[in-house]
């Protein structure tokens, strides 16, 4: 039974896959197939079917040259792919590719066949047969042209994960990728070209705007993007207006007289050719020819308006078109194309015919002529010169469209070359795995084309943006006449880039472009090409406001029952200033003032609504244009010396958070434990406030940070000291202490120590409180220094400064003496001669910070005071941590418990043997004054036992005996736990 499920299955499946779709294709077998879809005829044919018989296949009618030429694009990409030996290797690429003439009928039935072969793997039958080995499936779709048809068609394909790279859909809605999962496209979003149409308006500095769309799926999206886009610019639309090639003679007249009487002298048109069709064949007939056209991409370069009876109307036309490329090899590829040898294209033999208006041999459509016969078309053997006859397959200037394919091409095979190429470990997919060549199927391709990333074989960078489109790049062109036979030139004058930076994205060469036949250079142009709208010998750019900009000194002033575009000059009062001209020559001599490189700063930079007031220390000039200031000054971040120190204060709190993180991770072991982990972490976190507080001095003063920097920084570093020297106290006295008291056990307790960094603390924001109640410092511009005005922080009370340093230096100095005095103790423990070094840094840093402080003026005063904050406070990080971290990261070996023992007992060692040698001596001189001279200096000699019965202890251990001359000292080197602990 399974073997006859298996045999019929495998016999549907191919029947399905060798008859499914339209019977029309070009195929050609390979490892991998990729399916296409494109428009080789412009539509159908409209026939009425009453269904009395089984219905028959609508038939494509008006052969597509230039869909036709797109088809022969993805053929030369695959054959450039499958004859290259660095790209998919012993892999051959194979195609089927379908029309889909330009309906969405055609192209789901084509899209049917693609998907077939994955509905019958989601099905899981290989328990039964192995189908996948008999029949190839579509791992990728190339198309379709249409928006519409992309529509319809992604829907199916995103059912099944099957990524489809479109080159030539460009409606927004397209972007939504929770509807279209799998659609990919190597056009620009039409959102895009909206926002390039606002930004050239912008551009020009016109406000006042005619507004026309197709009434579409095309127009109408793209239409209301701009309109929000030029909301945005506080630009006006004076007329908005749907059109449509089958709007009546009237409607068309209609908005003819609308557009005439319009004010408005820049029309924007979101449509395509046969839209505008109608409106522009009005316009010339009234001769109309003082308008500015801004053509989107579907008629920028269209044949219908580009035609030389209409120049008079759309010369100077500014347009957006697609960035082209250039194809290696692409033009003779197009040139070679023959029936005969291009019999895996079926689409070929049409092409023939309709080019050289002639029947093959055993063509199908030779019966089909219009008067029934077919003497109307003569025969032709099909080697016929493809280049002695002028087609739009040739035309070859300016590849587009097809560029696009080729791009869309190249893109899956360079998804399928990482694919191929794939380390383990470095993959897409679950756990960084790879994806299997041999076995991949369509979902991997989609998952590796997101994040494809590539420069293809004519140097094009490619990359997909979140909502899978390519980088958004137009070129924009202005429609030339021909000087020598008045034909339609498109001229190249600049370029929009939606993903360059702020300032990049619209580049246009004004010299380069024709205002309705003029440019703005100075030599005229030919007076056979003069026209009414630009005046010699030089042409400006058009002018399209509702109202003149209004001159220097003057502002916008409103009129009732207008829009904001529209409005009356008036002059500015005493003390109030404006100073702009709307014409883009007197934009280019003030246009220095917006960096800030001159006295005034205060310049409009657009037609002044209001009139700005100068500051209090100036005055309007005569013609209420200026007003001039000094340049304001202070420790900015952005300069050399800000950036500077905002490295060096956040390297010190990466650094000391790094240090409190290496003590946190390791803080069961002996070192860390040995210097009293709370208090380090209370003296790191003290160190990260420091380093912060420095931060707050940089930046232009203001009241709150005046009144925040200079006690953040005294109340961190009184902090920080405080630690150190609790700390350094604590172990001194464990170590100097004889006998251990009840007094001493409270000094170890954790309590007592942060109870006394406490109140050293609490001293000083008692000293920070008085200070900020009774003279609070506050921001203040200094104009006492000519050209310039310092703005520094008044610091209220010196002697309230004095004091908040004072008392930090007197806390250093304890800190300083108990730090010196314990140099010598256990190395593990406290490190006191790395303190000892710490405290001299930061004498030597703020004994040098007093004469520096009150030499300095302006913004070096923050800087002189950050300088030091940041050097005393790198000098005790370094002193007191780096050597911990060292040990610990580096030489654990001696971060054990046996090396602090050892340690500790050496250092006990010293201590009883000075104390018994004094006692010796003491005793000697004793003695030497009882026996007089005749006394001898006994020689002493210190041994250490640990076995013998003066050693014996009543446990049975043994204790080490230090012996000096005829005396003994017993040393126990018992560590009972408690006291371990507390020690710790």
């Amino acid at each position: 039974m399974p073997f006859v499920l298996c045999s019929l299955l495998l016999l549907g499946c191919t029947c399905v896959m060798s008859t499914y779709g339209p019977h029309q294709r070009a195929q050609m077998t390979g490892d991998i197939l990729l399916g296409g879809l494109f428009p080789i005829h412009f539509g159908v044919a409209s026939k009425d079917q009453d269904l009395a018989a089984r219905p028959e296949s609508t038939q494509c009618v008006r052969f597509n040259f230039r869909g036709f030429r797109w088809l022969q694009a993805m053929i030369f990409a695959i054959e450039e792919i499958n004859n290259s030996s660095s790209l998919l290797p012993n892999i051959t690429l194979g195609y089927r590719i379908f029309d889909t003439c330009n309906t969405v009928s055609k192209a789901l039935e084509a899209t049917l066949s693609f998907v077939a072969q994955n509905k019958i793997d989601s099905l899981n039958l290989d328990e039964f047969c192995n189908c996948t080995d008999h029949i190839p499936s579509t791992i990728a779709v190339v198309g379709a042209a249409g928006s519409a048809v992309s529509t319809a068609v992604a829907n199916l394909l995103g059912l099944f994960y099957i990524p489809q790279i479109s080159y030539a859909s460009s409606s927004r809605l397209l972007s939504n990728k929770n509807q279209y999962k799998s659609f990919m496209r190597t056009i620009p979003s039409d959102e895009y070209q909206a926002t390039a149409m606002a930004d050239v308006i912008d551009y020009f500095q016109w406000n006042w705007v005619i507004a026309v769309a197709s009434d579409d799926d095309y127009g109408r999206p793209g239409i209301e993007k701009f309109e929000k886009e030029m909301e945005e610019r506080d630009i006006c639309i004076h007329l908005n207006e749907l059109i449509s090639q089958y709007m009546e003679d009237h409607e068309v007249q209609a908005l003819a007289d609308r557009i005439e009487n319009s004010s408005a002298k820049v029309i924007v048109v979101f449509a395509s050719g046969p839209d505008m069709e109608p409106l522009i064949k009005e316009m010339v007939r009234r001769n109309i020819t003082d308008r500015i056209w801004i053509a989107s991409e579907a008629w920028a370069s269209s044949s219908l308006i580009a035609k030389p009876e209409y120049l008079d109307v759309v010369a100077g036309t500014v347009g957006f078109a697609l960035k082209g490329g250039q194809i290696p090899e692409f033009k003779d590829f197009l040139q070679q194309v023959q029936p005969k040898k291009n019999a895996h294209n079926e689409f070929v033999r049409e092409f023939w015919e309709e080019t050289f208006n002639c029947y093959l041999k055993d063509s199908r459509r030779r019966h089909q002529s219009d008067n029934g016969s077919t003497s109307s078309r003569p025969w032709c053997t099909g080697e016929e010169d493809i280049t002695s006859v002028e087609t739009p397959y040739l035309d070859y200037t300016h590849l587009r469209i097809s560029y696009n394919v080729y791009v869309a091409v190249y893109s899956i095979a360079q998804a399928l070359q990482n694919i191929l190429t794939c380390q383990p470990g470095h993959g897409l997919f679950a756990n960084n795995s790879c994806a299997d060549i041999k076995k991949m199927e369509a979902w991997q391709v989609l998952k590796q084309l997101r994040h494809l990333k590539y420069t293809n074989s004519v140097g094009g960078k490619v990359h997909f943006d979140e909502n899978f489109d390519v980088a958004a790049n137009y070129t924009i062109i202005n429609w030339h006449r021909s000087a020598e036979d008045g034909s339609v030139v498109f001229e190249e004058v600049g370029y929009y880039d939606i993903h360059s930076k702020r300032g990049g994205k619209l580049v246009i060469d004004k010299t380069k472009i024709l205002w309705n036949g003029y440019s703005l250079e100075a030599e005229p142009v030919p007076l056979t090409l003069v026209s009414d709208f630009c005046l010699l010998p030089t042409c400006q750019v058009p002018f399209s406001n509702c109202s003149e900009d209004c001159e220097p000194g003057t502002r916008k002033g409103i009129i009732d029952s207008m829009p904001t575009c529209c409005f009356e000059c008036t002059e500015c009062s005493d003390g109030e200033y404006s100073n702009h001209r709307g014409t883009p020559e007197a934009d280019a001599n003030v246009v220095f003032l917006k960096g800030g490189n001159s006295k005034s700063d205060f310049i409009s930079h657009a037609d002044a609504s209001i009139c700005t007031k100068c500051p209090n220390n100036s005055w309007s000039s005569g013609n209420h244009t200026s007003c001039f200031l000094k340049e304001i000054e202070f420790l900015s971040w952005t300069e050399p010396f800000g950036i500077a120190l905002t490295i060096c204060a956040v390297s010190g709190v990466v650094l000391t958070a790094f240090v409190m993180g290496v003590f946190i991770k390791f803080r069961n072991t002996p070192v860390v434990k040995a210097t009293n982990r709370e208090l380090s972490y209370l003296l790191l976190f003290s160190l990260i406030c420091c380093f912060s507080s420095s931060l707050i001095f940089i930046g232009q003063p203001r009241d709150w940070m005046c009144r925040l920097r200079q006690p953040a920084f005294g109340v961190s570093f009184v902090l920080c000291i405080s630690c150190i020297l609790v700390k350094t106290n604590r172990v001194l006295l464990v170590f100097e202490a004889k006998i251990p008291t009840t007094f001493h056990r409270k000094w170890w307790g954790l309590n007592l120590q942060f109870l006394l960094v406490f109140l050293f603390t609490f001293v000083q924001v008692m000293i920070c409180v008085v200070w900020l109640y009774n003279a609070p410092p506050s921001s203040y511009m200094n104009h006492d220094i000519d050209e310039i005005i310092f703005v520094t922080c008044n610091e209220g009370s010196e002697m309230a400064l004095a004091f908040l340093i004072g008392y930090t230096c007197l806390l250093a100095a304890i800190c300083f003496f108990f730090a010196f005095k314990s140099r010598k103790l256990p190395e593990n423990f406290t490190e006191a001669k790395f303190i000892t070094f710490s405290m001299l840094i930061f004498f030597i840093v703020w004994i040098s910070f007093i004469p520096a402080y009150f030499s300095t003026y302006g913004k070096f005063v923050s800087a002189v005071e950050v300088i030091a904050i940041l050097a005393s406070s790198f000098g005790m990080l370094a002193c007191i941590f780096f050597n911990k971290v060292y040990i610990i990261l580096f030489k654990s070996s001696r971060n054990t418990i046996e090396e602090v023992r050892c340690s500790t007992a050496a250092h006990a060692f010293k201590v009883a043997a000075k104390a018994t040698l004094k006692q010796g001596t003491v005793s000697r001189k004793k003695s030497g004054s009882i026996g007089g001279s005749s006394a001898s200096s006994p020689s002493s000699s210190i041994s250490l036992k640990t076995n013998g019965d003066g050693g014996e202890t009543p446990s049975g251990r043994h204790k080490p005996r230090v012996s000096f001359g005829s005396g003994t000292v017993m040393l126990s080197l018992s560590f009972e736990e408690a006291r371990r602990g507390s020690l710790m």
